[in-house]
């Protein structure tokens, strides 16, 4: 598909089946991810994948359980029921997860993480994957403990967990708003 036509298809997936992304496709989806630009050309990004179910549940419940626990915010009250509903997992089933983290942490370095983030779901949508960022994962995999099976470095940090898998159904087009120029100084 060419590159317009992929970035009106890609889309947030939400449903999945039980088929396992191939360690190959993994491969190449993180190697998609790492020719994104970075400040200064540092390249900070390494990657955690977690392809085992047992493992993905348990991280969806303590992300849910640490988000209930906290101060809600405005997106934490909306899916207030869905967090407290056991059978919600906020992995959506997918059989990958792939953590983009920083190595240590640095002005620039999320911005960077999330550049390599774009990349990957735009190569996992031209693979006829689906991909998802789940902001509801981040505290829950920068728990120390968490962060430790992972082997992310302590002065490092998981910035852009994204889940990939082979969707369930094919997911509809979402409207999106012109764009809002806030100013164009010429």
């Amino acid at each position: 598909m060419d590159f317009r036509e992929l970035l009106h298809t890609r889309r947030a997936i939400r449903a999945y089946s039980s088929r396992n992304v191939e360690e190959a496709t993994v491969n190449a989806l993180m190697g998609a991810a790492t020719q994104a630009p970075s400040a200064m050309n540092a390249q900070p990004w390494a990657f955690a994948i977690v392809q085992d179910a047992a493992t993905l549940k348990r991280y969806s419940d303590r992300a849910k359980a640490l988000l209930l626990a906290a101060e809600p915010d405005a997106k934490t009250r909306h899916y207030r029921s869905m967090l407290q509903d056991e059978n919600f997992n906020i992995f959506y089933d997918a059989t990958t997860l792939i953590v983009i983290c920083c190595k240590e942490r640095g002005q620039y370095t999320a911005a960077d993480c999330w550049l390599a983030a774009e990349n990957l779901m735009l190569a996992a949508c031209d693979m006829g994957l689906g991909s998802c960022p789940i902001g509801f994962a981040v505290p829950v995999l920068n728990d120390r403990e968490i962060k430790q099976e992972l082997c992310i470095p302590s002065n490092g940090e998981a910035v852009a967990p994204i889940i990939v898998g082979y969707p369930r159904q094919p997911s509809n087009a979402v409207p999106r708003a012109v764009p809002t120029v806030l100013s164009w100084i010429r």
